[in-house]
């Protein structure tokens, strides 16, 4: 089922299903916006950015989704998420809207739940020794940065709470705004990037 509010489409398949997967087919999502303003040793775009890119590229002449690469750490993330959710609802007394993917124009997320009509959450976790020191350390991780911002510009949303959590840990919990100036420099970045894609796609087919 698809609800759609102004540009928005809101995907309700649930998070690594076949339908999600085929949802975010050779569109740029908030998880790999740092990938898209990544920086190589030159000051040029990254080998990540040109490899990102060149995935997306295939999904979109074949039709088919990527495949999946998985680690520890994420199916670690995978097995928490509920019990995190479930502990950020209980903590404020909220009510967490879970969503697949979102898509607004040629950009998407995945964010963990919707709050209200202006927030999001966005859950991760780390091993114990890592959050303590998150804990105290008390700043967003930079990593996280673009994904945060970038699923606040594609949402259309005012805030978004990141999560830290392991069980039986207290969880970490921060609140980003939206930063205009940050977002104005990612979409300048985002556009350019998928007029790059276009042209590869292009160059591609033109082979066939």
């Amino acid at each position: 089922m698809t609800k759609k509010a102004s540009t928005i489409e809101v995907f309700d398949h649930e998070q690594g299903s076949d339908a999600w997967k085929r949802a975010r087919i050779g569109i740029p999502t908030a998880s790999e916006f740092s990938t898209i303003l990544a920086k190589g040793k030159d000051g040029g775009p990254s080998k990540t950015r040109l490899s990102y890119m060149r995935k997306l590229a295939g999904e979109i002449i074949t039709g088919e989704p990527a495949e999946d690469y998985t680690n520890a750490y994420m199916a670690r993330g995978n097995a928490m998420e509920a019990e995190a959710r479930d502990y950020y609802a209980l903590m404020h007394d909220v009510e967490l809207t879970r969503v697949g993917f979102v898509k607004n124009g040629p950009k998407g997320c995945s964010p963990d739940s919707l709050i209200g009509t202006d927030g999001a959450l966005e859950i991760k976790t780390q091993a114990p020794h890592l959050l303590i020191e998150r804990l105290f350390n008390g700043d967003i991780p930079p990593e996280h940065i673009a994904q945060l911002q970038g699923t606040l510009w594609v949402c259309e949303r005012e805030w978004i709470d990141i999560g830290v959590f392991y069980r039986g840990m207290p969880m970490y919990e921060r609140r980003m705004v939206r930063n205009e100036t940050y977002i104005k420099e990612l979409t300048v970045a985002v556009k350019r990037f998928n007029e790059e894609l276009d042209e590869l796609v292009a160059k591609i087919r033109a082979m066939q």
